[in-house]
C-alpha cells in the first residue's frame, strides 16, 4: 500500500451546489447525476462531449474551511456562495490531489487545488481571497457515470 499523507481522512458530502446557467444564482440540491469527463448534468460547466481538460468536472471544498473563514476572519459564506459543487465534512481534500477517491459510488481523481479567485470576492465579501488562500478547495476529474447524494461517503481509494 502506498504511503498515505497524515491529513488524508475519509468523510462525507455535506452539501451539493449547482449553477444551472451562467450568471444565475447557484442552488443547493439533494443529489446530482455526473458523467465521466463531462461534469454534473444540469450544471453550467457540463460538457456536451468529453474533452482533455477534466479539471472542471467537479469542485470540492471543506466545510471546515468555511467554518475557519467565519472563525478567523469574520466572514460567513453560505455553501452556495463558496461556488464549489461538493461541500465535504471531515475530508482532507488537498491530500486527494493525484489520488483516486470516491464520492458515493462515483470514482474521481484529484487534479489540482482550486484557489479562490477575484470573482468570488466580487460576488461575496472583501477578505475572502485572503481567508481562503490556502483552503479554496480541489478540482477533480470524474472517472465513471453515477449519482452523488448529500450524506454520501467521501473515501480514499486504497
Amino acid at each position: 500500500m502506498p504511503d498515505v499523507p497524515g491529513d488524508l481522512r475519509d468523510g462525507s458530502v455535506k452539501a451539493l451546489v449547482v449553477g444551472r446557467n451562467k450568471g444565475e444564482p447557484l442552488i443547493e440540491v439533494p443529489s446530482v447525476r455526473v458523467r465521466a469527463g463531462r461534469g454534473i448534468e444540469g450544471d453550467r460547466y457540463f460538457k456536451a462531449t468529453p474533452y482533455g481538460d477534466a479539471s472542471r468536472d467537479l469542485t470540492l471544498i471543506e466545510s471546515e474551511a468555511l467554518e475557519a473563514l467565519w472563525r478567523e476572519h469574520g466572514i460567513r459564506l453560505k455553501f452556495v456562495e463558496a461556488r464549489r459543487n461538493v461541500v465535504t465534512l471531515g475530508v482532507g481534500l488537498e491530500a486527494l490531489i493525484g489520488r483516486r477517491f470516491s464520492v458515493g459510488a462515483v470514482q474521481c481523481i484529484g487534479i489540482k487545488t482550486c484557489a479562490p479567485c477575484l470573482r468570488l470576492q466580487q460576488l461575496t465579501f472583501d477578505g475572502v481571497l485572503r481567508g481562503l488562500a490556502h483552503s479554496g478547495g480541489v478540482r477533480a476529474a470524474i472517472l465513471n457515470d453515477g449519482e452523488i447524494q448529500v450524506g454520501d461517503a467521501v473515501t480514499f481509494v486504497r
